[in-house]
């Protein structure tokens, strides 16, 4: 692989796991005991918004000057 796509590799990784953090922060809600939380819910949301954050990143990654 060519330098250029392993750095977007890189910055389109970490923009989508922000992303799935994120996700998964929001659908926590504030004063719910863990044993509460629905965590199926949570992850599949999570993983759902990492992977339309990889397929925005497609269009371009600001991150990413070239």
């Amino acid at each position: 692989m060519s330098e250029k796509t392993l750095k977007w590799i890189k910055a389109a990784g970490i923009r989508a796991l922000k992303t799935m953090a994120q996700t998964a922060a929001s659908m926590i809600t504030v004063g719910a005991a863990l044993m509460d939380v629905d965590w199926v819910t949570v992850c599949s949301v999570s993983v759902v918004a990492g992977v339309l954050s990889l397929l925005t990143s497609v269009a371009g990654l600001p991150e990413l000057k070239e």
